[in-house]
C-alpha cells in the first residue's frame, strides 16, 4: 500500500494536518475495493483530489475516469448526459448518444456536486448503484454497466434529506464510506505553507521574483477565516504575485486583497432563525392591530349610545366593564373624547353628553396589555407607521382638512382619525 506522504506528493496535496492525513489514508484504503465513496467538505477544500487518488490506486486505473459537475448541467439534459438517449427521444435528438455511464464502463465516474441532482435523476442513479443497470432516455431496453461511483458535495445532506431535496436511500448507497476534508481555517499550520507553495508556483509561471510576507502579514494570513478555502488562498496568492511591484508584502497590502475583513470575525448568530420566526412575529403584530381596531369600534358604539340617549348613568352602569377596558388603552382618552364631543356639539348636535371619568390605573393596564408587542422588529413598525401617515395626509389634503370625509374614506372613525392627527402632529 502506498504511503500517505507519497500519495500527497504524487497528487500535489500540501499540508500535514491530521484530519487531512486521515482523509488521504481512507482514500488509499478504499481504493482497491468497489465501494461507493462520498467526499464531503466546504467549497474549495480540494475534494476533486480524493476521487483521483481512489481511481489511480484501484484495479480500474487503466479504465476511463470521467468527472461530471452535476450542478453545471441543466435539469432538462442531465439524464441524457449521464445515461444517453435514443434518436428521436426528444426535440433535437437527431442521433443516438452514449451517456457517461456507458462510456465509462469499467472505469470510475466522479459526480461532483451530487446534491444538486434533480429527484428523477436520483431515481435513475439509485438503480445503477443497486444492480448496475440503466435506461437511455427514450429507450425501454435495460443496459448493464460496471462503473465505480465516487460522489462529492458541499451540501449538508441531512438538511437536504429533511427538506425532500435528496433521497435518503440514495444517500446511504453513495456514502458507504464517507471522507470529509476539513476547511482551511481548521488547518492553521498549513495556511502559510500553502501560500508559499502557491507564491513559488506563480513566480515560476510569470517569471518574476517570489513574493514574501512580513511577520504582521503572516499573522493576518493565519487569522483570516478563508470562506473560499484553498481555492481562495490560491487566488489571493496569484493576484498579489501579478499586481504588486514590491515583493515584500506587509499587513496593509495583504489586507487590501482579503475581502470582508470585518465579517470574518467570530460572531454569535442565531442560526436557527427561519421564515416561521418572522411569520410568528407578523402574526403577533396583526393580533395587536386587530385588538386595537376592535377596541376602537367598541368605543365608537359607546360614544354613539351616549350621544343618542344622553343617559350617562345608565350607560356607565351597563357598560362599566367596557369603559374600563377601552379607557385603559390610552392615558389621554378623556381629553380626546371630550374634544370630539365638543366638536359634534359645535356642528349642530344637541345631545346632552356627560363625559365619564377614566380609571386611574389606565396607563398601567394599557402598558401590560401591549408590552409583548414591543419586541417586534423596529423596521417593520416604522414601515407601518410611515404608510399610515402617508394615507392620512393624502386623505386630509383631498378633502381640504375635513376630518369626517377623510375618516369615511380611510374606513375609520372620526375619533380615531383625530387621535392619529394628534399622534403625528399634523
Amino acid at each position: 500500500m502506498e504511503s500517505i506522504q507519497a500519495t500527497k506528493q504524487r497528487f500535489g496535496i500540501i499540508g500535514n494536518d491530521p484530519k487531512l492525513n486521515r482523509a488521504v489514508e481512507k482514500a488509499i484504503q478504499v481504493a482497491p475495493t468497489d465501494i461507493s465513496v462520498l467526499v464531503t467538505g466546504e467549497s474549495g477544500v480540494g475534494k476533486e483530489s480524493i476521487p483521483k487518488i481512489i481511481h489511480s490506486l484501484s484495479h480500474r486505473k487503466h479504465g476511463k475516469y470521467i468527472a461530471v459537475n452535476c450542478g453545471a448541467i441543466p435539469e432538462g439534459t442531465i439524464d441524457s448526459e449521464l445515461f444517453g438517449h435514443e434518436k428521436g427521444s426528444f426535440t433535437g435528438a437527431t442521433a443516438t448518444r452514449s451517456g457517461y455511464f456507458e462510456v465509462a464502463d469499467g472505469g470510475t465516474i466522479f459526480l461532483d456536486e451530487v446534491g444538486e441532482l434533480p429527484l428523477p435523476t436520483q431515481v435513475r442513479l439509485l438503480r445503477v448503484l443497486e444492480n448496475g443497470e440503466f435506461l437511455k432516455v427514450g429507450s425501454s431496453k435495460s443496459q448493464k454497466t460496471d462503473v465505480r461511483i465516487v460522489a462529492a458535495t458541499n451540501v449538508k445532506m441531512a438538511e437536504a434529506i429533511e427538506k425532500g431535496k435528496f433521497r435518503e436511500d440514495l444517500y446511504y448507497r453513495l456514502s458507504t464510506v464517507e471522507i470529509n476534508l476539513p476547511p482551511l481555517r481548521e488547518r492553521q499550520e498549513d495556511i502559510h505553507l500553502l501560500f508559499r507553495k502557491f507564491a513559488a508556483d506563480f513566480a515560476q509561471k510569470y517569471k518574476m521574483p517570489t513574493i514574501r510576507l512580513d511577520e504582521r502579514a503572516t499573522s493576518l494570513l493565519l487569522q483570516y477565516r478563508w470562506s473560499g478555502n484553498v481555492r481562495q488562498l490560491r487566488n489571493v496568492a496569484e493576484q498579489i504575485s501579478v499586481l504588486e511591484q514590491n515583493r515584500e508584502i506587509n499587513y496593509d497590502t495583504l489586507k487590501h486583497y482579503l475581502p470582508n475583513m470585518g465579517s470574518n470575525l467570530p460572531a454569535i448568530v442565531n442560526a436557527k432563525k427561519t421564515e416561521s420566526d418572522f411569520s410568528s412575529e407578523r402574526e403577533i403584530l396583526y393580533k395587536v392591530l386587530f385588538d386595537m381596531k376592535r377596541d376602537v369600534n367598541d368605543l365608537k358604539k359607546l360614544t354613539l349610545e351616549l350621544m343618542k340617549t344622553g343617559n350617562t348613568a345608565k350607560v356607565k352602569e351597563e357598560q362599566s366593564s367596557l369603559i374600563n377596558k377601552i379607557y385603559a388603552e390610552d392615558n389621554n382618552a378623556e381629553e380626546e373624547l371630550a374634544s370630539i364631543i365638543e366638536e359634534e356639539e359645535n356642528n349642530g348636535s344637541q345631545s346632552d353628553v356627560e363625559v365619564f371619568s377614566i380609571p386611574e390605573h389606565a396607563a398601567e393596564q394599557r402598558k401590560d396589555k401591549y408590552e409583548y408587542a414591543e419586541d417586534i422588529e423596529e423596521e417593520e413598525n416604522l414601515s407601518l407607521q410611515q404608510k399610515e401617515l402617508e394615507l392620512i395626509k393624502k386623505s386630509l389634503e383631498k378633502y381640504n382638512g375635513k376630518r369626517k370625509d377623510a375618516a369615511d374614506e380611510l374606513g375609520i372613525s372620526e375619533r380615531t382619525l383625530y387621535r392619529k392627527i394628534k399622534q403625528y402632529d399634523l
